[in-house]
């Protein structure tokens, strides 16, 4: 039976791992951990921020996928997206997923990610 999302990975091209720690750890705010030496061979970088890790493994004929994504919860999301747009990273809002307020963005490699946060229920 399944108990737990464990991690979520993405693909980047060959030679982008700077650009993604950039990006995952000054950006984003997460935390690289290390990869076991035997995976740490074939490139790529992991990320943690409390329970969620994002691995990111190097594919040679990347593409970025359009629609799939990791859907990253978030608080203060207007801040985040603040953060994200400050550092140069594209925030496009969407408002389509009732009880949520969300956005989308890209990493340096094209990669879509979801921003959402949880709407507080008004009080009776």
């Amino acid at each position: 039976m399944i108990s737990a999302l464990d991690h979520v990975q993405l693909a980047a091209p060959p030679g982008s791992e700077e650009r993604l720690r950039a990006y995952y750890a000054d950006v984003l705010g997460m935390t690289e951990i290390p990869k076991p030496p035997v995976l740490a061979r074939r490139g790529g970088c992991w990320f943690r921020a409390g329970a969620v890790q994002l691995h990111l493994g190097i594919e040679e004929d990347f593409r970025a996928a359009k629609k799939a994504h990791p859907g990253l919860r978030v608080t203060g999301i207007d801040a985040y997206a603040a953060r994200l747009e400050a550092h140069g990273a594209p925030v496009t809002w969407d408002s389509a997923l009732p009880g949520y307020k969300r956005f989308y963005s890209q990493d340096p490699v094209g990669n879509r990610l979801e921003f959402l946060e949880l709407l507080q229920a008004d009080a009776p």
